[in-house]
């Protein structure tokens, strides 16, 4: 099981564009209720930090309190024509790339820099993205090596090498791996083999014959296959491409679904080498090994998908090599066509980035390559970026807040009326052992090794690739490093790690609008807090209640209990379910589960937490509303965004997180302090009854 990526720039790239319908209410529309009024003493000079022009009063807030809380906005601003979505995360990471850009331009104009130096490495790599005349004159020429590699195979035999190689350079094949701990032995690192290999977001958009608008994108994406070819010099490349459309339709048959992919026992299938070859006797796995450096270093490995393994060597058996060859060639051209000629650079951003995304233009230039630069030499401008901008007391605040948040955690689990004491009791244990990280790592990783050569763009970014890939499979044989980050500083989100049982904040995601250090406390334990307390209860969603204490996958639960929160998560399934953020459209309860669990138990814990804060003192009153009102509001206004239909559709069928409406909106229908807070009765649109309410923790 890999890391989980959670409520920041993945989540917050989508959100719900769409309106509710009209309800009628006892209220009227923009009337404050009594919990609303101002009270009678607020704290001088107190910022509240919430944006109160953001906000429609016209919307109720016991109707639909994203829209009360930032309707405003939704209505008045647009998309940006360079994104498929727009929202907090983006403004942060907007802020973020500026500030970027600044740090990689100045290590490009510093002519003193040495070779091979971190400013020189990042230097280069910018000035060879912005060299578009040089790209256009080379056209195909960055991958001639590569591709005569895929044309050299005249054997089945051989495509496993072929597989192992377009691992190491990021192309994609119908087969990955992964370098992690093994889920039931964290104090060893393991290789994991998983289903890959589709060139659109998710097998539904292979296979549903009852949705119109994936039929038009299916038809779309063989277009765009024949003219990726077309632009490489195939003569017939429109059957080409049919034949490949064909190869993923049956690749996507035998995949499991999203669903199914997010069973961390199911998932977990250890095979020795020898077993391997039982699964797929066709495939030479000691060439595959030997390929992604692993060959030598273990003695067992992990399957995720084992039938689709076996589905896929009879699908090797039976497919004609000319189209395996095709295939692997469009790959090829799909990974890295971002970076070759123009003609190649705008077919794919054609399909890419406006029918599967919804964006009307391309980014600019520049940002695209802070973007790569950012991908590819993480730590590097990480340190800078830390140095730069992340001041040393943001850190401490926001450690403290992690602390009343793991306390408030603690509390919570001894309060739960369902759950037994045998339970709670390893559950704390769980609870103790849980690290935080904020801002960033104690060591960062040396890229001596890597080389960035000017004017050499491909080559840049394969090496680069084929860098992070020697960095994990380097890991084998090793003992785990547990002060290892698995996500840059520079990066607008947080995630949680179950087999590392951490909980990460790089230093991006504490930034305006998502954190503001001038804002009196209540709006942050809302704005950030709730990414933290978030986090912090992965650890005991559906999955990550799987984990024990150490990382390892192991069932730590009565039955009883175990019965209770699967009952629980059913009733939440069957709410989100219900959701329907597009028409024809509804959430996929069960794939977006676990963020819900986390939205959910995050928010209450937000709660908890800014209690325990205050230490029995009252929360002050500010711009009419009170401390509990505005740590909703501020939960609320992080989760800020909008998007295009597209981006919607590909979030609904492959993302686990429900759009930003959806995440406010269900997990306030489920908070018992938000009904105090804002007096919500039967009859208003965010009302439950107590019986429907979920609380896990």
């Amino acid at each position: 099981m890999k890391r989980r990526l959670c409520s920041s720039l993945i989540a917050g790239m989508f959100a719900v564009a769409t309106h509710a319908g009209a309800h009628e209410s006892a209220h009227e529309p923009g009337a404050a209720p009594a919990a609303l009024m101002p009270a009678p003493s607020a704290a001088a000079g107190a910022v509240s930090g919430i944006d109160v022009a953001a906000m429609d009063r016209g919307v109720r807030a016991q109707d639909d309190f994203f829209r009360y809380t930032q309707g405003a906005w939704l209505k008045d601003v647009e998309i940006p024509p360079d994104r498929s979505s727009w929202g907090a995360f983006n403004i942060a990471q907007d802020k973020v790339e500026q500030q970027l850009r600044a740090i990689v331009e100045q290590a490009a104009a510093d002519k003193n820099a040495a070779p091979g130096s971190d400013a020189r490495k990042m230097g280069d790599f910018y000035t060879s993205y912005l060299d578009e005349k040089r790209r256009n004159e080379l056209g195909l020429a960055p991958l001639k090596a590569e591709l005569a590699k895929v044309a050299a195979v005249k054997d089945k035999r051989r495509l496993a090498a072929l597989m192992a190689r377009f691992s190491r350079i990021g192309a994609g094949s119908p087969l990955d791996m992964a370098v992690h701990q093994d889920n039931k032995d964290s104090t060893r690192y393991i290789v994991d083999i998983v289903q890959s290999g589709l060139g659109m977001p998710d097998r539904d958009y292979y296979l549903s014959q009852d949705d119109a608008r994936l039929k038009e994108i299916r038809a779309k994406y063989q277009q765009h296959v024949g003219k990726m070819l077309a632009l490489a010099g195939h003569k017939d490349a429109e059957a080409e491409a049919a034949r490949i459309v064909a190869l993923e339709t049956a690749l996507a048959q035998v995949q499991w679904s999203a669903v199914e992919n997010r069973d961390p026992v199911k998932a977990y299938n250890k095979f020795s080498l020898d077993g391997m070859r039982g699964v797929m006797p066709g495939f030479d796995w000691n060439a595959y090994l030997e390929g992604v450096g692993a060959k030598g270093k273990i003695d067992s490995l992990i399957v995720s998908q084992p039938t689709y393994l076996a589905e896929l060597d009879k699908l090797i058996a039976a497919t004609p090599l000319p189209v395996w060859r095709s295939y692997f060639e469009f790959r090829l051209l799909s990974a890295y066509a971002p970076y070759l000629s123009q003609p190649f650079v705008d077919e794919s951003f054609a399909f890419r980035g406006t029918v599967l995304s919804g964006a009307k233009v391309k980014r600019p230039l520049e940002k695209r390559a802070i973007a790569e630069i950012n991908r590819n030499l993480s730590e590097v401008l990480g340190k800078a970026y830390v140095a730069q901008h992340f001041p040393a007391e943001r850190k401490q605040q926001v450690e403290e807040m992690a602390k009343n948040f793991l306390a408030a955690f603690g509390e919570g689990i001894e309060q739960l009326e369902w759950m037994t004491p045998e339970t709670k009791k390893q559950a704390q244990i769980k609870l103790s052992k849980i690290s935080v990280k904020i801002g960033y790592p104690d060591k960062w990783r040396d890229y001596a090794s890597l080389r960035i050569a000017p004017g050499d763009l491909v080559g840049n970014v394969m090496r680069a690739r084929e860098f992070g890939h020697a960095y994990e499979v380097d890991r084998l044989g090793k003992p785990v490093d547990r002060s290892v980050w698995s996500m840059s500083p520079q990066t607008v989100n947080a995630y949680y790690n179950p087999e590392l049982n951490e909980v990460v904040f790089p230093a991006a995601r504490l930034q305006y609008p998502l954190y503001d250090a001038n804002a009196e406390p209540a709006v942050n334990y809302g704005a950030v807090g709730i990414s933290i307390g978030h986090e912090i209860s992965h650890a005991f969603d559906d999955q990550g209640a799987q984990f024990d204490g150490d990382g390892n996958l192991r069932n730590w639960w009565t039955k009883q209990d175990a019965e209770q929160f699967a009952a629980r998560g059913k009733v939440l399934v069957a709410q989100y379910g219900a959701y329907s953020p597009l028409p024809g459209y509804h959430l996929n309860g069960e794939l977006t589960l676990g963020e819900n669990i986390a939205d959910n138990a995050g928010a209450i814990m937000a709660s908890r937490a800014y209690k325990r804060y205050l230490k029995g003192r009252p929360g002050p009153v500010i711009d009419g509303f009170t401390a509990e009102q505005r740590l909703f509001m501020g939960l609320a206004q992080a989760r800020r965004g909008k998007a295009r239909d597209a981006s919607l559709i590909a979030q609904i069928k492959a993302d686990p997180h429900s759009p930003a409406e959806f995440r406010v909106n269900g997990s306030l229908r489920n908070h018992p302090g938000f009904y105090e807070a804002f007096g919500a009765k039967p009859g208003d649109k965010m009302y439950l009854a107590p019986s429907e309410r979920v609380i896990f923790w």
